[in-house]
């Protein structure tokens, strides 16, 4: 009798198990290794004799410990059992790349590569030009001048000083023991001085020229803004108090300037000649 989880599996186990008159299982390998999706056949799982299991459409949900039970009531050892471990490799999807576009020679910069479906976990590989970046720049003579550090578990490219020598086009491969996958290529140009910075404060000023602009005609077409409407300018004619007679105050007055210019006279004519 055999026995184990149901499973959607694409390949082959080889011997899980095989029966001998004395009831002893044996297994050419307790540690099965399938890739996924391998084989696309019509059945599931089949039993075949004497005891072995073939496991069709294999997926990563069905990697676990498969047992097999063998029981021979006549026999003077009634049963045995043997367990066998399915792991189901993944091969590694697309994974995402992030390179630089633009970085200033003698500054730090990182690229990183990363993809999550790969079953065993992925190890990376960076290539500049389609040419493989060795661990150590110091073994090739077209890196040797080169500062950076590759991390091949998390996929991280770190150059600590960056040279005009490292500018180039950079892809990254993620690989593991069922197959492996690329990115695509990415520019990165190395530059004598900041360009980047400066190119971020032209867009900058771009931006803002354009809000200003922007605000100004909303306010302008809700009436918050008259600037423009008026060419000449207003004068105000000033307000007098219409009950007030100008001519009598006028009058007056005169009457007053005249009494005091004959006040000046007599005072005048009255002082003796000598």
């Amino acid at each position: 009798m055999a026995t184990g989880r149901q499973t959607f599996v694409t390949v082959l186990f080889y011997s899980l198990c095989c029966l001998t008159s004395a009831v002893i299982l044996k297994t050419s390998d307790k540690d099965v290794w399938v890739n996924e999706f391998e084989c696309d056949l019509k059945n599931r799982a089949l039993l075949r004799e004497p005891a072995n299991l073939l496991i069709l459409n294999a997926s990563r949900s069905d990697s676990a410990l498969y047992r097999c039970e063998v029981v021979a009531i006549d026999d003077q050892k009634t049963f045995d059992e043997i367990a066998i471990s399915l792991t189901v490799r993944v091969k590694p999807v697309v994974p995402q790349c992030s390179v630089p576009d633009l970085v200033t020679a003698g500054s730090s910069t990182e690229l990183n590569c990363k993809e999550s479906q790969g079953y065993p976990q992925s190890q990376y590989q960076w290539f500049r030009n389609n040419e493989e970046l060795p661990e150590d720049p110091k073994t090739s003579i077209h890196f040797y001048n080169s500062s950076y550090v590759i991390n091949a578990k998390t996929g991280s490219l770190k150059f600590r000083l960056v040279r005009k020598e490292d500018a180039g086009e950079y892809h990254c491969q993620a690989k593991n023991d069922a197959g492996y996958a690329k990115c695509e290529e990415q520019l990165m140009q190395v530059y004598d001085f900041n360009v980047g910075m400066l190119l971020l404060k032209i867009a900058a000023g771009v931006i803002a020229f354009v809000l200003l602009t922007v605000v100004l005609c909303i306010a302008h077409k809700r009436g918050y803004c008259s600037c423009g409407e008026h060419t000449e300018t207003d004068y105000k004619v000033p307000q007098y108090d219409i009950g007030m007679d100008y001519a009598t105050a006028d009058e007056d007055i005169l009457k007053e300037t005249n009494v005091a210019n004959e006040a000046e006279e007599t005072q005048l004519n009255g002082v003796p000649q000598t």
